[in-house]
């Protein structure tokens, strides 16, 4: 044995296996929300691998979880879909784990906070701003609906901000799983304003409704609320099954037509058999809408943002609810205990990603960014802020885009209105990649809208 290398043996060197993850690896810091079955905290790890990142800690109550199968089925459909789906435009899972009483998800940190948040700030966005929104959630959708999953709650709470201003899709608990084509569910789920009919009726939904989700988020970001809203959930539900469609008059064309096809064309596809036939516009281009996007580009994150957070450090909160982040962080006591029998549904549960320092691949930039120029000052959901300034003139809008309320106002005499009883084919904005070098899109005024209705709203 001479020459050989001697190596001592020790519990360091010999079957170390996987990082043993529990709460006490992380540091609690901020409260960035609260939900019926518990939290999601800005945490920070304190050891082993990735120690000193921040990462967000939703931590849910099993008993809470356990006391409905649909609820567990969920939960757990919740976690296999986040360690499955990686996507440039998908949250990422970093850890899962468990105790006696409590889930725990690891995610990445999105500064940016929620898309909900720079909403409520500029009121309503211009046609490119959504369009660059409008095309990266799409692709998000695109990824999930080849693998068999329909999201089912898209709304602007669930669509979140990275540090660069980037989307990411957040909150799979409605997530089904296994929809194919010829596949229909019957779960009543989502957020009312942004439900498609086929939900609502009960009727069996596929991937449609995705997109009709789709279209009314894109009507709330030109217009400044969903396309059906009432005083209460059965009125709202009555609008969208039987009322028309207001188009407001300064849309552009390819806007107004693609509003056709998702809220208005798909609210079809519980009057008659969705087939393929009537998502072929989406397999076989993208919407003219979409005509500037590169998605290739897109895809990999080339395609500069509209809004850059101005964030201070890596764990900034300034773009998150402050009626939250100013909450004392505390995970109350895991002191319930459940029987065996119900812990066995969680089987499973704990995840490490195969590679946690490979998804921390964004560096942090500490370098001032300047905000979108299309802020709106006269909006009543816009807050005044340092480093904002008014619109530049546009061209070819006269002398400024930035008129009084009163001068603002729509004419809502003028204001298209679509009866559903006409038919109209159905489709959704797939993505697909275009050709480059086309001109930017051209700008159009925008009237200051009502606000949004109140349960909409966020309390700035």
């Amino acid at each position: 044995m001479e020459g050989c290398e001697k190596i001592e043996i020790s519990e360091d060197n010999v079957n170390m296996g996987a990082e043993n993850i529990r709460p006490e690896c992380f540091e609690l810091l901020r409260v960035l929300g609260k939900g019926g079955y518990g939290k999601v905290f800005q945490v920070r790890k304190v050891v082993g691998a990735a120690a000193g990142k921040i990462f967000a800690m939703k931590v849910l109550k099993k008993a809470m979880i356990v006391r409905n199968a649909k609820d567990t089925a969920h939960t757990k459909a919740e976690r296999n879909i986040l360690e499955e789906v990686k996507h440039p435009f998908i949250v990422d899972l970093i850890y899962a784990f468990q105790t006696g009483g409590k889930l725990y998800l690891i995610l990445e940190y999105l500064s940016g906070g929620e898309l909900f948040m720079q909403l409520e700030r500029e009121g309503i966005f211009m046609e490119d701003t959504a369009c660059f929104y409008l095309a990266e959630i799409s692709m998000a959708l695109g990824h999930l609906h080849q693998k068999g999953i329909i999201y089912r709650d898209l709304k602007p709470e669930n669509i979140m901000l990275n540090s660069h201003g980037h989307v990411k899709l957040t909150d799979f608990g409605l997530c089904k799983e296994s929809i194919h084509d010829g596949t229909v569910t019957h779960t009543f789920c989502g957020t009312i304003e942004y439900m498609a009919p086929e939900i609502l009726m009960r009727s069996g939904h596929n991937r449609a409704v995705d997109w009709w989700s789709l279209g009314a988020l894109m009507y709330d970001m030109l217009t400044g609320a969903p396309p059906f809203t009432g005083e209460n959930r059965k009125k709202t539900i009555d609008k969208i099954l039987k009322c028309k469609l207001s188009l407001p008059p300064y849309l552009t064309q390819e806007a107004r037509d693609l509003l056709k096809r998702t809220v208005f064309g798909l609210m079809f596809a519980w009057m008659a058999t969705l087939s393929n036939k009537l998502l072929n516009y989406a397999e076989t281009g993208a919407h003219p809408f979409f005509r500037h996007i590169n998605w290739e580009d897109l895809l990999a994150r080339k395609v500069e943002p509209p809004f850059k957070p101005i964030l201070q450090s890596a764990d900034d909160v300034s773009q998150f609810d402050s009626k939250f982040t100013s909450q004392t962080p505390v995970d109350s006591p895991d002191d319930s205990t459940l029987s065996e029998s119900a812990n066995q549904v969680f089987l499973g549960f704990t995840y490490v990603a195969p590679s946690v320092l490979d998804n921390i691949k964004e560096k942090f930039s500490y370098e001032p960014k300047i905000r979108s120029p299309r802020r709106i000052m006269d909006s009543p959901r816009t807050l005044p802020s340092p480093g904002w300034a008014r619109s530049p003139l546009l061209p070819g809008l006269g002398p400024s885009v930035l008129q009084s309320p009163q001068e603002q106002a729509m004419d809502m005499s003028s204001v298209e209105q679509m009866d559903i009883t006409s038919s109209s084919e159905a489709s959704a904005p797939l993505p697909i990649r275009q050709p480059a070098g086309i001109n930017q899109m051209k700008q159009q005024a925008y009237p200051v809208v009502a606000k949004r209705p109140e349960h909409l709203r966020m309390n700035l």
